[in-house]
């Protein structure tokens, strides 16, 4: 089991530099005691390539994306990219991948989002390939990835682990199959047992496959301003309240909203929330919207996250 922490993309799109201030986390995360950090995308910075930048600057962390939307993305070419990123790192990558939502794919890119899980397993199984040989030549219904040349990057070694944001029913079959794990937001203690870690596990066992890696993102701080945490949480989870996939995790975490499941409290609160989800099966806890209140509970928040991981 290890914690830590994922950095929103708007935090780092907000400072002068985000690379600086992505290599300045990362300096502060593993002084913390934390064991990896996570990058989210959207259409700014590149999550890999930050990882990538990080991973050279900061040796003691782990590096991952949080996660990529595949549509509109070829698995030739995010395979070139999560390679080069574990070379960099020396083997402290991971790579997480999202299915994406249909607001962020055809009004933006042009792509139908359409199929989505019939998409999803077809762009795990080219990437798999590349991956795991070095080369691929997968001719599926909606993507044709072939390598003409050798898809191999020198360095990247073990191959890179892919995790995949994964909560419905349909996704983490696909994944437990084809993946390494899954990366499930807003999703409570016994939901995530449930819902998440009982039907990924099946899947993983009946395709032969190890048990798979369950790395749950948690939004939440410590913070003795309850009330202006709660009022901020509501406002940065709105997005979330409308995607169907979220609705029914959320729902079935036994809330209304995004913003009851955002850990909110003292440190006592954290580090008995942290331990419900490791109960419920996590192998890792990771800790997101941190920044939700001030800087010194942010600082508190790591530092409690920390001591939590090196007693673990």
């Amino acid at each position: 089991m290890s914690i830590g922490i994922a950095l929103s993309p708007f935090r780092l799109d907000a400072t002068d530099n985000a690379v600086d201030a992505a290599v300045a986390a990362g300096r502060q995360a593993a002084a913390a005691g934390l064991s990896s950090l996570w990058f989210g995308q959207t259409f700014s910075h590149d999550s890999i390539v930050l990882s990538a930048a990080v991973g050279r600057e900061v040796p003691e962390l782990e590096l991952g994306t949080s996660a990529i939307p595949i549509p509109a993305r070829h698995p030739l070419l995010i395979a070139s990219q999560a390679q080069t990123a574990q070379a960099a790192t020396h083997g402290r990558f991971t790579l997480g991948l999202a299915l994406g939502a249909p607001a962020f794919t055809e009004p933006t890119f042009g792509v139908p989002y359409d199929r989505p899980i019939a998409r999803l397993r077809e762009f795990l199984t080219a990437l798999r390939a590349v991956l795991d040989t070095g080369t691929v030549d997968f001719h599926g219904e909606l993507l044709t990835a072939v390598a003409p040349l050798p898809a191999a990057v020198a360095g990247a070694k073990p191959a890179v682990p892919v995790l995949v944001a994964a909560m419905g029913p349909q996704a983490l079959r696909v994944t437990g199959e084809l993946a390494d794990g899954t990366l499930p937001f807003l999703v409570g203690p016994k939901a995530l047992a449930e819902h998440v870690v009982a039907p990924i596990t099946k899947a993983a066992e009946r395709a032969g496959r190890s048990a798979p890696r369950i790395v749950v993102i948690v939004p939440g701080v410590v913070t003795a301003d309850v009330e202006g945490a709660r009022a901020a949480a509501e406002q940065s989870t709105a997005f979330y309240n409308d995607v169907p996939s979220y609705q029914r995790i959320i729902e079935l975490s036994g809330a209304a909203r995004a913003a009851d499941l955002v850990v909110i409290g003292d440190e006592q609160a954290i580090a008995d929330r942290v331990a419900e989800y490791i109960d419920a099966g996590a192998t890792d806890v990771v800790f997101s919207q941190t920044d939700l209140t001030t800087p010194a509970d942010e600082q508190r928040t790591w530092q409690l996250l920390g001591e939590l991981n090196r007693a673990a």
